[in-house]
């Protein structure tokens, strides 16, 4: 039986977005850095046996809103004086998706991991970050799941007027290296939502842990579920 692939664990703590977002990409260059050797060999190396590091950083960001590259400027529904007067940053970045929220009470998940190590498939992928949060929502009775054609998780995702988003993702990949990822609303305050389309879905309301629970709940606790499904879904162990 083989050996669970180590990933690098690391939590952040809160940390400005900006700055986690140089981390990311100082981690995914090295992984690329390392993949370009292999065009260097006289001989076909196999990916899978580079060695690239995997890393997973847990986060969270004061206030702040990020568009995605598919996203557009309309969805934000708040202008820059009024975002500053609330102090909300606001950042374009190179994830897929549209606009998001990341704020305090809300654990952010960000895997820096090479795919060519896994599969080399993001739709995959993706769905096994879903597969993380669902399990770990599963653990506190919140029954969640997918909404068809729509990346994250959600709840009631087949009720009409019912359906709403629990966790937002977004992701990068290049050469098969990943990052970005998923932001989880534990007792995340939902207001700051208003100011956006979210995720650019109009008719689609966005909910918590909290909201669904009707109390707090801890985040070390949250983040620990998370940790553990991610090691189940991925098959790997954080070291």
């Amino acid at each position: 039986m083989s050996h669970p692939q180590p990933v690098h664990f690391r939590d952040l703590g809160n940390m400005p977005y900006k700055e986690a977002w140089v981390l990311q990409e100082s981690l995914l260059q090295e992984a690329l850095q390392v993949k370009a050797l292999r065009h260097q060999s006289a001989e076909p190396v196999d990916p899978a046996t580079l060695p690239t590091r995997h890393h997973l950083l847990f986060v969270e960001h004061p206030p702040v809103y990020t568009l995605g590259k598919s996203g557009k400027m309309e969805h934000v529904l708040i202008g820059e004086a009024e975002r500053a007067g609330q102090g909300i940053e606001f950042y374009q970045t190179n994830r897929g998706g549209d606009i998001t929220f990341h704020g305090p009470d809300q654990v952010v998940g960000y895997p820096i991991l090479d795919l060519e190590k896994f599969y080399t498939d993001i739709g995959k992928y993706l769905r096994s970050l879903e597969d993380v949060v669902i399990g770990t929502l599963g653990e506190y009775g919140i029954v969640a799941g997918r909404s068809a054609g729509e990346t994250g998780v959600w709840i009631d995702a087949q009720v009409n007027g019912r359906a709403r988003k629990i966790c937002a993702m977004g992701v990068r990949c290049s050469r098969w290296v990943t990052m970005h990822g998923f932001a989880l609303n534990v007792n995340t305050d939902l207001s700051y939502f208003n100011h956006i389309v979210p995720c650019g879905i109009a008719d689609k309301k966005v909910t918590s842990m909290r909201e669904e629970l009707g109390r707090d709940v801890p985040m070390g606790e949250v983040k620990e579920k998370l940790k553990a499904n991610f090691c189940r879904v991925f098959d790997v162990e954080l070291v």
